[in-house]
């Protein structure tokens, strides 16, 4: 299969719109809702209770219930991957009562799941990007590769014979490493999934597989020990979570940015009135400092401005990004 195009990624030019005080509802004359829905606003996270997409959706949920005129409730509803909870707002009421808060994998279930029951473009309007968590490349302290340079000389002379861990099948670590390995030439690696970064993390500390790719919450713990050797993160500029690591691109893996991200959606054909007020409820909610500060704890670089126009943006690029990748390396649901 041909390579895809990994051109990448510049930071959206992402529209400020002013925050709106007490009462995001408080608008100009005719783009106020006329009338709001009595009951409360359900937060979709497809994704487990507990798990990194859950807690910062919670975490929102929480502030956006203090500036929308209901409580804004989180349901978990996962199963086949995305798919379920997912559909469940494809298919709701499309009055800003359904929202979903979900991640990367939206970008992808079109490409790994022939018979989707929606489409992630044209089913969703996209409200806000609350934010990017980056991945870090980490190898046991026996692997032979102390920089990306080595990392890559030995892959490239043992193809086929390493292994490379991962939190499941087409999550954000598989694809980041996967994006990796076509960035730099065509590398060829084993990919061996686990269910979650904590079931495959004994594994790497143990040498029985010797690298991972792992979402930087999870993965700047063991680095800052010394337990793993951090080889680069994925952004485009050293990250101030971790300063002392090198990224893929200044170790020469041209344009190589890669994350999971953040990000709230409603069912197309929503008002666009209710849009634009559910964004300024993100919106204020991710600017609160205590909210900013418990969102860079768990590695998110935060979007502060994010408009529904940039949201749809940066959903199209990152589509035009990953289904190529997965087709190319032949990535499928299990």
């Amino acid at each position: 299969m041909s390579t895809p195009q990994i051109g990448r990624r510049h930071i959206l030019a992402l529209g400020a719109g002013a925050l709106a005080a007490p009462g995001l509802l408080t608008r100009p004359a005719g783009a106020q809702p006329a009338a709001w829905p009595t009951q409360p606003t359900r937060m979709i996270v497809p994704f487990a209770a507990g798990g990194p997409t859950d807690i910062p959706a919670r975490l929102l949920a929480d502030e956006m219930s203090k500036t929308l005129p209901h409580r804004v409730v989180v349901e978990n509803r996962t199963g086949s991957g995305v798919v379920i909870g997912t559909d469940l707002v494809a298919k709701g009421p499309q009055d800003g009562t359904t929202i979903l808060y979900t991640t990367v994998a939206h970008a992808v279930t079109r490409a790994m799941f022939p018979r989707l029951p929606f489409d992630p473009v044209g089913d969703f309007t996209p409200v806000a990007l609350v934010g990017q968590v980056p991945v870090i490349l980490l190898v046991n302290n026996n692997f032979p590769a102390r920089n990306v340079q080595e990392f890559v000389r030995v892959l490239r002379e043992n193809p086929g014979r390493y292994d490379y861990a991962s939190s499941g099948n087409g999550g954000a670590v598989h694809l980041a490493t996967e994006l990796f390995l076509h960035a730099a030439g065509g590398l060829r690696a084993n990919h061996i999934p686990f269910r979650g970064s904590s079931a495959a993390m004994p594994e790497v500390l143990s040498g029985r597989i010797p690298m991972i790719f792992d979402i930087a919450a999870s993965a700047l713990p063991y680095a800052r020990s010394g337990e793993l050797r951090a080889l680069a993160i994925s952004t485009k500029e050293r990250s101030p979570l971790a300063p002392n690591i090198p990224t893929f691109i200044e170790q020469g893996v041209a344009g190589y940015e890669a994350y999971t991200w953040h990000m709230v959606l409603v069912r197309s054909g929503t008002p666009q009135p209710v849009v634009d007020a559910i964004n300024r409820s993100v919106n204020a909610a991710v600017n609160l400092p205590a909210v900013r500060a418990r969102l860079t704890e768990l590695a998110m670089q935060v979007v502060p401005d994010s408009t529904p126009a940039s949201a749809a943006d940066y959903l199209r690029s990152e589509i035009g990004v990953w289904e190529p990748l997965v087709r190319a390396a032949n990535i499928r649901a299990d």
